[in-house]
């Protein structure tokens, strides 16, 4: 996408800008995806490329909500595979998880190293405001630049959250959205049949 730089060397002038996110329903109709409001807030020609494909499609913002920082998109292709939502409520402390995100390219796209997902494995540090809405998944993994929107995952593979970097300064804490308030967020937007 083209987004305001946030380099102040740039002067807020649009410059390209990635994030991660993650299939949640998909069919003929089409691909609903969602991932953190904050990777989309001010971004222009928005595509989304679906694994490690070339291809780029055109994406349109169905929803957003600043208070839980989601958005919703969609693209029109369809029958692509979506992620198992699992429960946020049954994470613990300890408690081993993977994230699988994309950092931003740049660099790798520099050194000759293509653009491909990362995966990173660590484990839930806590429960934070555990019951309440504002209840939110510690992780003792970083969430890197570009990772933002991504799927975190419990080992039978079932998502319990979107990575979140909360911290500019500290990058060796990751956070995540639980996938609790994500499914509140999907039911208040119900696909139109």
């Amino acid at each position: 996408m083209k987004a305001p730089s946030d380099d102040p060397k740039m002067h807020g002038k649009i410059d390209d800008a990635y994030g991660s996110a993650f299939i949640v329903e998909s069919g003929n109709w089409g691909t609903r995806i969602i991932t953190a409001k904050h990777v989309v807030d001010d971004a222009r020609n928005l595509r989304a490329r679906i694994g490690d494909s070339l291809g780029a499609r055109a994406v349109k913002i169905v929803a957003e909500d600043d208070r839980e920082d989601l958005a919703l998109l969609e693209v029109r292709d369809g029958n692509e595979k979506a992620v198992r939502l699992g429960d946020s409520h049954a994470v613990a402390a300890g408690e081993a998880i993977g994230l699988l995100g994309y950092p931003i390219p740049d660099a790798f796209i520099d050194e000759g190293l293509g653009t491909t997902a990362s995966f990173y494995s660590g484990h839930v540090a806590s429960v934070r405001d555990a019951g309440t809405p504002d209840e939110t998944i510690e992780l003792d993994l970083p969430v890197i630049p570009g990772e933002s929107g991504a799927p975190v995952f419990t080992l039978d593979g079932n998502v319990i959250g979107m990575a979140e970097s909360r911290f500019d300064e500290e990058h060796a804490i990751g956070f995540a959205t639980p996938v609790d308030v994500i499914e509140r967020f999907l039911a208040a937007h119900p696909r139109a049949h």
